[in-house]
Formats: structure tokens, sequence, C-alpha cells
């Protein structure tokens, strides 16, 4: 991968990018997002933001050699930290986990008066990214999975806007597996779920071999509902 020719994981972000855009890419690495973004006059201007001194060396370099320093300003800092408020109108965040990811936005809430589109990638834990979604007033607009290298990745986008619009009044399944996912079901979507399904099941039967403590309880029926609800879905696509 390169600036030239992205994964087909940062190509399905590319993607989202608005044209005309003023991006952050947080957590940017060797800025192959926004190089690649960039040259193809696809953006007008770009921040690639790194926590750690490597990353962000050689951020620095590739941005150098790829003579885009006049357009794209490589940045080290934690998260939005590197935003300037009013400074950008698109993020992106790629190849972290749900968690982390929620955490650099929480974080960072007062640096996104300005921005119009989230474009993110969590490796893991989508559900903690569309939940705070939900909390904070941005619509998920578009969801797409895919697998590359034998792992499987989700890219979630979303707006302001009106924050329940996509879960047509099936939340809790939506939040756990996507609203948009779940009605156009993928090889990659089935592929996920049923091996989460039996992760699922391994794990509810040494909860139901452990001592019955309220916290075990509360684990197996939460657990039980998660089976459920996703082999309930998986089933009506299929039938």
């Amino acid at each position: 991968m390169n600036s030239e020719k992205l994964s087909a994981r940062l190509n399905t972000v590319a993607k989202y990018v608005a044209k005309g855009a003023r991006l952050a890419d947080i957590g940017s690495d060797h800025a192959y997002l926004p190089c690649y973004l960039a040259k193809n006059n696809e953006i007008v201007f770009a921040i690639a933001g790194e926590v750690a001194v490597g990353p962000y060396q050689s951020a620095q370099r590739h941005v150098v050699a790829e003579g885009l320093s006049e357009v794209i300003s490589v940045r080290l800092g934690d998260g939005l930290e590197v935003i300037q408020p009013g400074e950008v109108d698109c993020i992106t965040i790629a190849g972290m986990g749900g968690a982390l990811i929620t955490s650099i936005l929480e974080k960072g809430k007062e640096k996104l008066g300005s921005v119009t589109r989230l474009i993110l990638q969590p490796n893991i834990s989508a559900e903690t990214i569309r939940k705070w979604l939900i909390e904070n007033g941005w619509e998920l607009i578009a969801e797409e999975i895919l697998e590359e290298d034998g792992k499987i990745y989700e890219v979630l986008t979303a707006e302001k806007g009106n924050v329940l619009r996509p879960y047509r009044g099936n939340l809790e399944l939506g939040v756990l597996v996507g609203p948009y996912l779940v009605e156009n079901q993928t090889n990659a979507f089935y592929k996920k779920w049923t091996a989460e399904i039996d992760n699922w099941q391994r794990i509810l039967m040494q909860l139901n071999e452990a001592v019955q403590t309220p916290e075990t309880l509360d684990k197996k029926r939460e657990l039980t509902n998660k089976i459920h609800l996703v082999k309930e879905a998986l089933k009506n696509e299929n039938a």
C-alpha cells in the first residue's frame, strides 16, 4: 500500500470523503490517506495527526517526498488536539478499536463545531461508535463491511441529523450489527456474525459451568439476547 494505491480498507474510507473537504486524518500513520486524496484533487487541505513520534516522522517524510507540504500539515498530538476549532469539516479515524475512536471524539468534542462529516473505521466494537453517534447528535448515513487479508472491517459515515432515522424502530439490533449492513447482508457480514455467535455460545457454556453470581446471570442474559437477535436477523435475510 502507498499513496498511489490504498488498501481496500482505506479506499473504502476515502470514497466517503466529500470532494473539496478540509480533512483531519487522526492516526494517519504514513499519511497515505490524505496524500492519496490530495494527489487526486479530492481535498483542498488536510491535517495528518499522529500521537507517536515514529509514525509522525514517517508521515512528515512521506508528505515531503510527495511534494504535498502546502496541502497537508503533519502534526504531533493526541487525538483532536492537532486541530484548531473551525479548521476542518471532515474527520477520518481508521484502524483503531471502537472504544478508542469514541474516546478521541469525546475528548475533542469542542473541535467538532465546524465538522459536517465523520468517517470512522473501527477494527473492533463498531457498536460502541453507533451508541456514541446517537448520544451526540450524529446520524449514521452509510456503512460498509469488507474483508481484507482475513480480517473484517466496518466503515461508518455520519453527519449531523436525525440519529434514529437509520434504525427503523429496531434500535437494539441496529446498534449491534449496523442498520444498513443488516438490510444488505454480504458474505463478510454473514461471516462476521456467525463467528460472533459461535464465540458467544462458547462463552455461555463457560458461564453455565461457573458459580452463578448476579454478575454471571446478567452476562448470560446479555449473551443469550444477543445470540437470539443476531440469529433472527440472519435467518430473516436467508428465509
